[in-house]
């Protein structure tokens, strides 16, 4: 049980570390165009998300896919800047019940688990019963997204219906700002 609260607490100190703020972003990115009344829009793009980076989580620990990490390094950023950009470029909200958002949050979870693999695989070392710990550090990535996101709900609701910033105008600005630091992530990380 030592274990699994060690890798629980290194799984949310990771996503919530200022210096890997790219995670931040993502999840930022992903639900920051939404409102508390929107939470069951956002619970199903954190659940794509999570389904997302847990099987490449998964995958990338037990060896059975292998992306160079300067690429995955890469693509991290890459996926901010799709997602901010869709923010940016939507006019309306989605009328039906589909919202491609969420197939969006589904792929880019299964980069951003390559990218959570290569910090778990270097706790882990060369041990071959991984499974507790890979759950406990997964389950630590999930608690830090949830204060992310209730982080970014609660800016959202402080800017929209506190200071009365239009929700349209909020998404814009909030996007925007996303978009211009991935964007210059993802040039200092060009991977050749």
């Amino acid at each position: 049980m030592q274990d699994f609260s060690l890798y629980f607490e290194l799984g949310w100190q990771h996503i919530l570390d200022w210096q890997g703020y790219d995670h931040i972003l993502f999840v930022a990115a992903l639900c920051g165009v939404y409102l508390i009344a929107d939470w069951k829009k956002i619970l199903v793009l954190v659940t794509a998300f999570t389904i997302g980076h847990s099987v490449t989580l998964a995958l990338s620990v037990f060896h059975q896919i292998l992306i160079p990490s300067k690429w995955i390094e890469f693509l991290i950023p890459i996926t901010i800047l799709i997602t901010a950009f869709v923010h940016i470029a939507r006019k309306r909200p989605y009328k039906n019940k589909f919202n491609p958002n969420y197939i969006l949050a589904l792929l880019f979870g299964l980069i951003h688990g390559m990218g959570f693999s290569n910090y778990l695989k270097s706790l882990l070392g060369k041990r071959n019963n991984v499974v507790a710990e890979l759950l406990a550090f997964n389950l630590g990535l999930e608690f830090g997204q949830i204060i992310i996101v209730f982080s970014v709900l609660l800016v959202s609701f402080i800017a929209v219906q506190l200071v009365r910033v239009q929700k349209r105008e909020w998404s814009l600005f909030l996007s925007s700002a996303i978009f211009g630091i991935a964007l210059i992530m993802a040039i200092e990380r060009w991977p050749l």
